[in-house]
């Protein structure tokens, strides 16, 4: 199935060249980005594979969260799912993040908003449920390791949620509400200002649903504030913040069922900072926090039963972020920064009937807080117009971990204007989070951090309106953190590998003014094998516009997905075919509706949770 489907998209591309469904949003050789250098470049000259999501895409299939979104579009990216809103957190949680067999989960990935990374002190992994579209204006994925730049966590990739911003004099205000299927409902305003310097952009939403199985409600709230002052004509200022707050309940696998397994989430980040900009340099220093509030019922097998306590936790991340670029001779971009971190947190437990804090069984003393300094320089030079080198170090210290050292190199050859062959091989690296090192039993104080190398191969290449891409790669990484059985009991340990390559397509073309076509496709071979990293992902979108109307369509195969693995190994396979229709009765005013799994598959993604079957939505969207 997976060859019919590249077969397929091959021969379209043949015929018709294949397209991005919204042409504004291509990922084409003429993009600037910021992920991967810091500050705005052009992506041809930079070795790192980066692709960009705008907000048009981001939007066009009414997804109130980022997540799905990038799961179509971005070849190699996987997330688990279990319903049709809502990831939740502990045990049953979904909303893993999958890059090349490099987990999220796991704090292997990282999430940035605006630059800023986005994990929690205790457990160290993004949470799926806070990023909605309502921040983004973009979304620009780093496929690789990017700790060259962002450090810890970055090991296995970077995903940068750049946010809403207004450009030009004026106030707009959106409006979005739908509803459908299991009494799923969303509601998103936005209000964006720009009189002058100044800029403002205030969004909120609000989701919830009851998904396809008993005791799987999912209810959120979300809020985002960006303020924005141009001191002068080389000098700005920001200032930037979101909440979101969930409540979730885990129903247990179709198995083994659970009651009341319910959670209680708020996570928020705040930012700050000023920006220069002249023609020969460039620079911000910014400072930025992030909460977590945790209250988390594990719940029960036996309804009679109750548990007697909530687990809860409270995490924190406190940073200040420094870097300038600047051109130090003809066809040069050297930027140096400096990362400082305060990581701190704490988890305990209370009692359901007294609201007592009861004893945590931890070994953290003296270790709740954290720290962790970083400098780096990168060096990007043009030999020739058709030649770039770049080269970067980073020195990370972290007070309980000690001393790494993140070397990255690489070339980027243009033998025509519009294509680009990169090499580039770099160092990825995790330290250990304090749930591994101090909470629960398994927990072990001599844990050292994780580390992978990666060596890619790629090339880009655009003729007229036709964009497509070839990826090689081949990463392998040691001093894996594991859970095993060390004399009669279970320990983290330094003990396990990743050996990981692939193969990944993509392509892009805009056929007229009325039709667009894209695809990806993306291979994969682990020799040690997880779950939730399919052997092979492939995606064909279509995009139809005409008067009033519009349809956007994708098709996504998903082959080799391990739901188990070990003696009892599971694996799935499954085609999903999603299509939303726009309606615009006035300039400001459109009607659409959505409906996903229209093929009405039964799959799993996380084993024990089978997926609903085809769902619809509809809503309403007006602007003034």
């Amino acid at each position: 199935m997976r060859i019919s489907l590249l077969t397929t998209t091959l021969l379209i591309c043949g015929m018709t060249s294949f397209a991005q469904t919204n042409p504004a949003d291509t990922t084409s050789l003429q993009d600037v980005v910021v992920t991967g250098s810091r500050n705005a470049v052009d992506v041809r000259h930079i070795p790192f594979t980066v692709n960009v999501v705008g907000r048009e895409t981001l939007t066009e299939n009414e997804q109130p969260a980022i997540l799905p979104t990038l799961n179509q579009q971005i070849p190699g990216l996987f997330v688990t799912s279990r319903g049709l809103m809502g990831y939740g957190v502990s045990g049953g949680a979904a909303g893993g993040i999958m890059l090349r067999g490099i987990s999220g989960g796991t704090g292997q990935l990282m999430v940035l908003i605006d630059g800023h990374p986005q994990y929690n002190g205790v457990y160290g992994h993004p949470i799926a449920d806070s990023y909605q579209t309502m921040m983004a204006e973009r979304v620009e994925v780093l496929r690789g390791p990017a700790s060259m730049l962002y450090g810890s966590n970055a090991m296995g990739g970077v995903i940068n949620i750049v946010t809403r911003g207004m450009h030009k004099d004026g106030v707009e205000t959106n409006i979005n509400l739908g509803a459908g299927s299991y009494g799923t409902f969303q509601a998103e305003a936005a209000n964006q200002l720009k009189s002058g310097r100044f800029s403002s952009t205030v969004a909120a939403q609000y989701n919830r649903t009851d998904n396809h199985r008993p005791r799987m409600g999912f209810e959120q709230y979300g809020a985002h504030l960006k303020l924005g002052y141009e001191l002068s004509e080389h000098w700005n200022t920001f200032l930037d913040g979101e909440v979101n707050h969930f409540n979730a309940s885990y129903p247990g696998s179709v198995d083994v069922p659970m009651w009341e397994a319910n959670q209680w989430i708020t996570r928020g980040s705040l930012s700050a900072g000023v920006e220069n900009h002249f023609d020969n340099t460039s620079g911000a220093l910014s400072v930025y926090s992030n909460f977590g509030r945790h209250k988390i019922d594990d719940g029960t097998k036996d309804p009679s039963n109750p548990t007697a306590r909530y687990f809860r936790s409270k995490d924190n991340l406190a940073g200040v972020s420094w870097y300038q670029s600047a051109r130090l001779f003809e066809g040069n971009r050297t930027t140096v920064g400096i990362d400082y971190q305060h990581i701190y947190g704490r988890a305990y437990y209370t009692s359901k009937e007294s609201g007592k804090t009861l004893e945590t069984p931890n070994k953290q003393s003296g270790h709740s807080h954290r720290n962790e300094l970083a400098g780096y320089v990168d060096f990007r030079q043009d030999l020739t117009d058709w030649l770039t080198i770049d080269a970067g170090l980073r020195v990370d210290h972290h007070n309980v971990t000690g001393t790494e050292w993140i070397p990255q190199a690489g070339l980027v050859f243009r033998p025509v204007e519009s294509g680009a062959l990169k090499a580039m091989v770099s160092k990825g690296f995790r330290n250990p989070t304090m749930r591994e090192m101090y909470l629960y039993p398994p927990s072990n104080t001599d844990l050292e951090p994780e580390r992978i190398m990666n060596y890619e191969l790629s090339w880009k290449h655009k003729i007229c309106s036709l964009t497509y891409g070839l990826n090689l790669y081949y990463l392998k990484g040691d001093n894996m953190i594991q859970t095993v059985p060390v004399e009669g009991g279970m320990r983290n340990i330094n003990t396990g590998e990743i050996e990981n390559y692939g193969l990944e397509l993509e392509g892009n073309y805009r056929i007229n003014s009325h039709w667009g076509v894209s695809t990806n496709h993306s291979f994969l071979h682990m020799e040690n094998k997880i779950v939730a990293a399919p052997q092979y992902k492939g995606f064909a979108g279509a995009n139809f516009t005409q008067g009033k109307w519009s349809v956007v369509a994708g098709l996504q195969y998903i082959d080799g997905l391990y739901t188990i693995v070990g003696e009892n190994s599971k694996k799935e396979n499954f085609w999903l075919l999603n299509t939303t229709v726009n309606y615009s009765v006035l300039k400001n005013l459109r009607f659409w509706v959505k409906g996903e799994n229209l093929l009405a598959q039964r799959y799993e993604i996380n084993a024990g949770y089978p997926m609903p079957k085809a769902t619809f939505m509809g809503g309403v969207n007006f602007k003034f």
